[in-house]
């Protein structure tokens, strides 16, 4: 009867982690699913604003104007970063259907503020960059997924160093330093190669932590799991793009 007994509930017991597996699987499917459709959302909008900014002769239109050689351009610089905020701040609130329409809206705000890169980087350069930091992911978020150690204690140090990133950056604006420019980008490649390993294995935790729950609460971490990893993608691919851009 013992052994009965034992069977029983190892037999349970390997049911219930078989479901977590499968679910694990389709929730990380979903997050790199809607990742992907918001990168490709940024590609069509960089790509599309910035045909629309230049003329045949190359000159800037009058769209092209506004958004390049206008105040206007700072706003566009700096509203994804609030909208990130906002994005964060609002989720709780939204249905799942609005949290996803919200984050593709903030990938075509994120399209308009990096459209100027194809105007200085040649389109090869931006495909071959894209194609190394798609590759780069992959193999730190497979690293980040599959890896038995725990590497939770790296969040701090790379929040403070995406901080420091931050404030470097606006200074740099009024600098104008290619030095300290330099020193920016390879530390963002370190931080965002890191952050890239550190966000999977915590949206993994994450859904581990609250299989069962409501499946829209489940939907809507999804949805900033999705959040996390396309801007440490997005950010991997402009800080390799200075320095493996070509400029025209």
């Amino acid at each position: 009867m013992a052994d009965y007994n034992t069977y029983r509930t190892t037999q349970r017991v390997g049911t219930r982690q078989a479901v977590i597996d499968e679910g694990l699987r389709a929730y990380m499917n979903k997050v790199y699913g809607l990742m992907a459709v918001g990168m490709g959302v940024t590609a069509v909008a960089a790509y599309g604003i910035s045909a629309a900014a230049v003329d045949a002769s190359g000159q800037l239109t009058q769209l092209g104007t506004a958004i390049y050689a206008s105040p206007l351009k700072w706003v566009i610089m700096f509203a994804p970063l609030l909208v990130v905020f906002a994005f964060g701040a609002a989720l709780n609130r939204l249905s799942v259907s609005a949290a996803t329409g919200l984050f593709y809206g903030f990938a075509a705000l994120m399209g308009l503020s990096i459209s100027s890169i194809f105007l200085v980087y040649t389109g090869t350069s931006i495909v071959q960059t894209f194609l190394v930091t798609a590759i780069a992911f992959a193999g730190l978020s497979l690293w980040g997924y599959t890896t038995k150690k725990d590497i939770s204690g790296w969040g701090s140090f790379l929040i403070m160093g995406v901080i420091g990133l931050i404030v470097a950056s606006i200074v740099n604006i009024f600098l104008q330093s290619s030095g300290m420019q330099f020193a920016i980008s390879v530390l963002g490649v370190l931080i965002f190669a890191g952050l890239t390993a550190y966000d999977t294995q915590n949206i993994k935790n994450t859904y581990l932590q609250l299989a069962g729950s409501d499946r829209d609460f489940i939907g809507k971490t999804a949805i900033m799991g999705a959040l996390q990893l396309y801007l440490d993608f997005l950010n991997l691919f402009m800080f390799l793009l200075q320095f493996m851009g070509n400029r025209d």
